[in-house]
């Protein structure tokens, strides 16, 4: 609305200009030299019509001023619409440069993943040995992966058999397939985390900002059901409802399980997965 006062504005001072502007020879000595050359260049020296036609550039020159300003305003309103809104910075405390990961925290990650996360989302490209020495020891790993059965084969006899889980094993997925993973979630794919902070732009702080910041939609903003107001993600509706709450998680050290902690502790897995598979 300001540009096009803007404009208008320029237009009017265009035309009282022409209207006022007295005749000015070409040879007088206190023309510009740009503006002496424009004269020149009309023949008869018209300053009048120089003048009206420098003005009108001007004019020219702030309507495609608010066009651009414009289009800029729609291309950063698109943006965040297909993109979500941008998240904060947040300090890690393992980003400097002497800084590491705490492998205590990064074990309670690995248990929020198991208690709320696995049951939808798959880390496909991930092997339990991969957490050997980051969250657990290696007796300890070779035990929780020998809980889980393991279709292989075939055997001597051509037939395919199961066994319990090794190290080299990948992390059982919840589906099948990714038409029982829709179909268990109303036509939503749960994206495979394996890689989530490398895949999603600004990574860690995307996660961290995408599960805790659900809350009620604003003034004029509806979601149908099924959907839950999350303004981090694309188009601010998420089929995925609240999952990391109070309490949400029991941790085998006690600690206490607070929303932003359980959060924070799965975002420290997510990223120490990546270094891994790197």
């Amino acid at each position: 609305m300001r540009l096009g006062k803007v404009n208008r504005f320029v237009s009017l001072f265009t035309r009282q200009n022409v209207m006022k502007e007295p005749p000015l020879a070409a040879s007088d000595s206190k023309a510009s030299p740009l503006l002496s050359t424009l004269l020149l260049n009309h023949g008869q020296g018209d300053s009048r019509s120089c003048g009206s036609k420098f003005l009108k550039t001007l004019a020219l020159l702030g309507a495609g001023a608010s066009g651009l300003m414009s289009f800029a305003t729609i291309a950063y309103a698109s943006d965040e619409a297909e993109h979500g809104l941008e998240c904060p910075s947040y300090p890690w405390p393992h980003n400097g440069i002497l800084s590491s990961y705490d492998h205590a925290s990064i074990r309670r990650g690995h248990q929020v993943y198991q208690q709320v996360c696995a049951s939808c989302h798959s880390m496909s490209l991930i092997s339990y040995r991969d957490l050997v020495g980051v969250a657990y020891t290696e007796e300890e790993t070779k035990a929780m992966a020998a809980e889980i059965e393991v279709v292989d084969g075939p055997n001597d006899e051509g037939e395919m058999f199961t066994r319990p889980g090794k190290l080299s094993d990948r992390f059982p997925e919840p589906y099948g397939n990714e038409q029982a993973a829709r179909f268990a979630n109303g036509g939503a794919y749960p994206p495979d985390l394996s890689l989530i902070t490398k895949a999603r732009h600004n990574g860690q702080n995307y996660v961290f900002a995408l599960l805790t910041g659900y809350h009620d939609p604003p003034a004029g903003i509806t979601i149908r059901d099924g959907l839950h107001y999350n303004p981090y993600f694309p188009g601010g509706a998420i089929a995925m409802p609240k999952m990391l709450n109070d309490g949400a998680v029991e941790y085998e050290d006690g600690t206490p399980a607070t929303e932003a902690q359980v959060t924070l502790f799965f975002s420290f897995l997510l990223v120490n997965l990546v270094l891994v598979k790197a």
